[in-house]
């Protein structure tokens, strides 16, 4: 893939750590010229990602913003146009549950949150590269959905799982907008993935009986997500436009 992604600049939102920041590598390792990061809090690991980023040929630079709020998002696309760079690949891949809530917990604050930094955030930030990729009638997006959206997550994950389930349906509209323009739009739904994600939100007793429901038998990697991102980038998936490709080991299955 070296040729085909060679001189093109990519987005990567939450790539201080987990999937986004095995995706900024992968892409950097396969020929990517240009890496844009975005963060919010974990400097050390954007830092670390940089370096990788730096070693493996590209170059980078990163750009903080809290992506849960209408202020961040605002924040953010005002910096990135400043950078002047024209985004060929965007990967739409910052969220998280925030916490786990039940029906009665959820607060209207933390409702507004969770699809703001999941959702909205992802639909604004297509929104401001879009118009480099029309130009050039090329372009690729990929999104990061969940297993959530699917089956609706675990207790007090309702709402992130709503979040995810846009997040694949904003995939099939925009598809349906930007192919004919040349721009390719997918997304990806991982499983439960061994990463700080599931270090902050699951117990050890969640992981164990997410093992023993998927037929692979382990969790899932940053690196198995990434790479079904690269090749969604890829010549490879030409002809692939709108789909959320369920990345889980087994545990479900479509």
């Amino acid at each position: 893939m070296d040729q085909e992604l060679k001189g093109k600049t990519a987005l990567v939102t939450g790539a201080s750590r987990g999937i986004g920041a095995a995706t900024a590598i992968a892409l950097a390792s396969n020929g990517v010229s240009r890496l844009i990061l975005h963060y919010n809090s974990f400097q050390p690991g954007i830092e670390k990602v940089m370096a990788s980023v730096q070693k493996a040929g590209a170059q980078s630079q990163a750009i903080q913003a809290d992506l849960g709020s209408d202020a961040g998002i605002q924040a953010f696309v005002e910096s990135l146009k400043a950078t002047g760079a024209g985004v060929d690949i965007l990967i739409n891949n910052a969220g998280s549950l925030v916490k786990r809530a039940k029906l009665a917990e959820f607060s209207s604050e933390l409702f507004d949150r969770v699809m703001t930094l999941n959702v909205k955030s992802a639909w604004f930030i297509a929104q401001a590269v879009a118009p480099h990729m029309l130009a050039a009638k090329n372009g690729f997006i990929v999104n990061v959905s969940s297993i959530a959206a699917r089956n609706g997550g675990g207790v007090g994950a309702t709402i992130y799982a709503a979040a995810k389930a846009a997040i694949s349906t904003i995939t099939k509209g925009m598809a349906k907008e930007l192919a004919p323009q040349g721009i390719r739009v997918n997304a990806v739904s991982p499983g439960t993935v061994d990463n700080d994600f599931h270090a902050q939100f699951s117990t050890r007793q969640i992981l164990d009986a997410a093992v023993a429901a998927t037929p692979a038998g382990a969790l899932g990697t940053n690196e198995e997500i990434a790479d079904t991102i690269l090749f969604l980038c890829s010549h490879s998936a030409r002809f692939i436009h709108g789909q959320t490709i369920e990345i889980n080991g087994g545990m479900f299955m479509a």
